[in-house]
């Protein structure tokens, strides 16, 4: 199919890009919301998108855990926390 391969290429190369931002050493995952209900965990991502301007959805993991007879299922929803940046030498003598 024509554009196949370069489609292919972008979402290989979206996926490294991807790999490399949400490394372990980059930062970790902090559940922001968890529910036994799919409709709240819903609203609560709609109100995330709308309350937040610079809202990434590349940053955000939802994470069904499947329940049985005896557990419900739950859905987590997490977002990505980046390390803090340590701050130069400079800044710290200054002042």
């Amino acid at each position: 199919m024509p554009g196949q391969r370069k489609r292919k290429q972008r979402q290989q190369e979206q996926r490294r890009r991807d790999a490399a931002r949400f490394a372990p050493d980059a930062g970790h995952w902090e559940v922001v919301f968890e529910t036994q209900d799919q409709a709240e965990g819903d609203a609560h991502l709609r109100r995330m998108r709308a309350e937040d301007a610079d809202f990434d959805p590349s940053a955000i993991r939802i994470e069904i855990l499947c329940g049985r007879l005896t557990n419900p299922s739950s859905y987590r929803l997490s977002r990505f926390v980046p390390n803090p940046t340590s701050v130069p030498a400079e800044e710290h003598t200054a002042g």
